[in-house]
């Protein structure tokens, strides 16, 4: 086995072989020329039962790959062993069938899900063994990788110290072994024996020779080590980002990952960083560069609302693992405390109970003793904090501003300004991080496809109301691909149809685009099998497999682990929407009407209305009585529409624009009246001569405004880049106040979220998790009676014929 941890190792050698979920054990092909004639099924296969059939009844071992966490009943018998003699032989029924059962069978099972859960009923009928990766183990290998890459010299001498290593002491061995043997067949008295003197006083030479090496490599092992040891905080980096990343899939089924993936990103980091003089200073730019490498990938496919959840998470591990963080103030983070002392709000007038007690909570962490005091004697300067629009900027009053790190002041924000977490915590992430993690991270199909081949399926993650056909098709036509795509909208009876589709693509080096496979999950086992059965050496290289799916836990984790995912969902923010809408465009399109600067004013405009329209969902029943899903569609025509109409009419028709865009395609969603109304009067401070005038300021504040048309694409995106992250509720007509409830509920999602992702003994107090069982056991046990003697039960109720109850009574004492 070659593997570059002892745990896998240790592993690997108790159970002679196997695939773990993590990628670190030998792949099945390995494990057959350990195993002879192993026998490799999945549940999907169609001869699944003739080929496990086959294996009992012929003593071959079995490997069953990738099940879920429930077990085909067919297997029911074979895991528990229902064996009977039949005519003096052993058989077992499988299914209908009555087969022979040879002594010879094993079966093996593995599975791909990162976390799986076994109820007691199969975890009783299986051994289980472990082999997900270990903290310490990914780090041995991942400086083992980074070593390799960056000092091949070293690596390559300390595998040939290995080798030397153990050839020596297999020399040594086998001078023991003739010494012994000379001795035991040696006649008479061993003194007189000149041969045999002969060949000790040769082994004795031969074993100091052996032994001077010995040390010698030793020492030089130990050189080498201190070397290696330098590389150590890129393999603990790179161990602490894979372990945020494969937590994930605790949020969402979608977000599937694995360790092969991240090796290559992993790599990719190594050999794009920037160079260094100093090691030290090379070891910083490999970190920086594969911390966000990693992260602008993994973005591409989480959904809005769990990018910054991701960037805070990472920070915040990292942190905590230098020891900047203490786990019960994360822990207060992000489930509060417990109150040990009642006390009388100090400020009921503005300050709620609930932040009360969260602040008495608060005050019984070891680095917040006296908060609470301190609070209710500068109820003026905190009642400041409270109304200030940007309360996360604010100082603290007293010592507390020097006294706390920019970690601790989220806890103080938690119970004063709940809204404003979010906020803080981008702020925290760029302190800590880059200002790059928090900004918007647009996906780029053309990124995405050179990142892919023949064999990497691409799937699109949707939310509600999104469709990537459009952008597909409009990139297949940029790669010269628009003949040779094939789409399917997955349902029921469209299997083979697929199938037949996607046999006829690999050969041809054609695209297939299978929609919704969130409708067809009886046939996801299929499209596992033929995504697994893609030959490399055969398939064409031009051959690309499309996937769309809504969040599903039918979809094949093989495929999600091993694809490139993008979500498609609208972005968050008039400025991401802004982003996303002009990236798209291209200045050979901003300059294709003929009243130039005229489209590019009215396209700015009504990019800023379709970022409105999305943005003001999120205020509830203050944007819109209903939430409508609008999408990248609606915008595609009205920018067609409104440079159609602007190429054909001399004067600007604002009023067939308004109708076009207000009535029937934004509007052609709307069921509600006043939403409408609501609508139309938006639009008519989009779609208005005034916006023609350069620098019109469509907020208060004047940074949402018209720039110079004379700009190309990249001073527009360049504008686009310098808005505000979070949007002032100003822009959309309404009050400051109108973005608390939202903000709440998106902070306390987010809380939820990461708690999600802490491991399960986070969660108990401090204990561990067999220390709660052990504890509620003991419970149990002094609740539970003494035992029933069955001799006083005998003598107190006698078995009589006539009294029938003692019998059944003295039968229910002995069970």
């Amino acid at each position: 086995l070659n593997l570059k941890d002892t745990i896998s190792a240790a592993l690997g050698i108790g159970c002679e072989g196997g695939q773990d979920t993590a990628g670190t054990l030998p792949s099945p092909a390995a494990f057959q020329e350990k195993v002879n004639s192993l026998e490799v099924a999945k549940l999907s296969d169609r001869d699944f039962l003739c080929s496990l059939e086959n294996a009992i009844t012929f003593g071959k071992p079995f490997l069953l790959e990738n099940v879920g966490e429930e077990l085909d009943p067919a297997l029911e018998p074979v895991l528990l062993k229902q064996t009977y003699k039949q005519q003096g032989n052993t058989v077992l029924k499988l299914g209908d069938t009555v087969i022979p059962y040879h002594e010879g069978f094993k079966m093996y099972i593995t599975t791909n899900l990162p976390n799986p859960h076994y109820s007691p009923e199969v975890s009783t009928k299986l051994t289980l063994i472990n082999f997900t990766l270990s903290p310490s183990g990914l780090e041995d290998q991942l400086l083992g990788e980074v070593v390799a890459v960056e000092r091949p010299d070293l690596e390559e001498a300390r595998n040939q110290l290995i080798v030397s290593n153990a050839r020596m002491h297999q020399e040594l061995k086998e001078i023991e072994d003739q010494i012994l043997y000379r001795l035991s067949t040696s006649e008479g008295n061993p003194v007189d024996d000149l041969g045999l003197i002969k060949v000790l006083e040769a082994s004795k030479l031969k074993a100091g020779e052996i032994q001077a090496k010995v040390m010698v490599a030793e020492q030089t092992a130990k050189d080498i080590n201190i070397t290696r040891l330098q590389y150590v905080p890129v393999a603990v980096r790179s161990q602490i980002l894979y372990f945020c990343v494969s937590d994930l899939s605790n949020v969402d089924p979608m977000y599937q990952y694995s360790l092969e993936w991240f090796l290559n990103i992993f790599l990719m980091g190594i050999s794009n960083s920037e160079r260094a003089d100093t090691l030290k200073d090379r070891i910083v730019n490999i970190n920086n560069y594969i911390t966000f490498s990693l992260y602008s990938n993994v973005c591409r496919s989480l959904f809005e609302k769990h990018k910054l959840m991701f960037a805070f998470l990472v920070c915040v591990r990292i942190l905590m693992n230098d020891g900047q963080i203490d786990k019960d103030e994360w822990r207060y983070l992000l489930s509060g405390g417990t109150i040990k002392e009642k006390r009388e709000n100090p400020a009921p007038a503005w300050l709620y109970e609930r932040a009360w007690e969260d602040i008495l909570a608060l005050s019984s962490l070891k680095n917040f003793s006296g908060f609470a005091n301190d609070f209710e004697a500068n109820l003026v300067a905190f009642r400041a904090i409270f109304d200030s629009p940007e309360p996360h900027r604010e100082p603290l009053p007293g010592k507390w501003e020097a006294e706390l790190d920019a970690f601790q002041k989220l806890l103080v924000l938690r119970c004063l300004r709940g809204d404003k977490i979010t906020n803080a915590m981008q702020d925290f992430v760029v302190l800590n991080l880059d200002q790059h993690f928090i900004e918007p991270q647009t996906t780029d199909l053309s990124v995405v496809f050179r990142e892919s081949t023949a064999t990497t399926p691409l799937v699109f993650v949707l939310s509600p109301g999104t469709d990537p056909a459009t952008d597909l098709y409009k990139f297949a036509e940029e790669m010269k691909f628009s003949q040779k795509l094939s789409a399917i909208s997955l349902g029921q009876g469209q299997g083979p149809r697929a199938e037949a589709m996607m046999h006829s693509a690999m050969e041809q080096g054609n695209w297939v685009f299978f929609q919704n496979c969130h409708l067809a999950p009886s046939w996801m086992p299929s499209l596992e099998r033929l995504v697994e059965g893609i030959d490399p050496s055969k398939v064409h290289k031009d051959f690309r497999l499309w996937l769309t799916s809504l969040p599903s836990n039918h979809f094949p984790v093989s495929i999600l682990q091993n694809g490139s995912k993008m979500t498609i969902e609208p972005p968050r923010g008039v400025k991401a929407n802004l982003l996303k809408s002009y990236i798209s465009f291209s200045d050979d399109f901003l300059n294709s009407c003929p009243k130039v600067a005229e489209f590019k004013s009215l396209l700015l405009s009504l990019c800023f209305f379709h970022g409105n329209m999305l943005e003001r969902r999120k205020f509830g029943p203050l944007g819109f009585n209903i939430p409508y899903e609008f999408t990248d569609g609606d915008l595609r025509i009205c920018v067609s529409q409104l440079q159609m109409f602007l190429s054909e009419y001399t004067d600007i028709p604002y009023k067939v624009l308004k109708y076009t865009a207000g009535e029937i395609n934004y509007g052609g969603r709307v069921t509600d009246d006043w939403d409408r109304r609501c609508i139309m009067s938006i639009l008519e401070d989009f779609y208005k001569p005034e916006v023609l005038i350069p620098e019109f300021a469509y907020s208060e504040s004047g940074i949402y405004k018209q720039i110079s048309t004379s700009s190309d694409l990249n001073g527009y995106l360049q504008y686009i880049k310098s808005l505000p992250l979070n949007d002032s509720p100003e822009l959309f007509g309404l009050h400051n106040n109108a973005n608390i409830t939202f903000a709440q509920n998106e902070t306390f999602a987010l809380l939820g979220a990461i708690t999600q992702l802490q491991p399960k003994t986070f969660t108990l107090g401090g204990r561990s998790r067999e220390e709660l069982v052990e504890e509620t056991s003991k419970d149990i046990l002094a609740k539970l009676p003494a035992l029933i003697n069955l001799q006083e039960v005998i003598h107190k109720y006698p078995l009589l014929y006539e009294e029938s109850m003692n019998t059944v009574l003295v039968q229910e004492v002995i069970r």
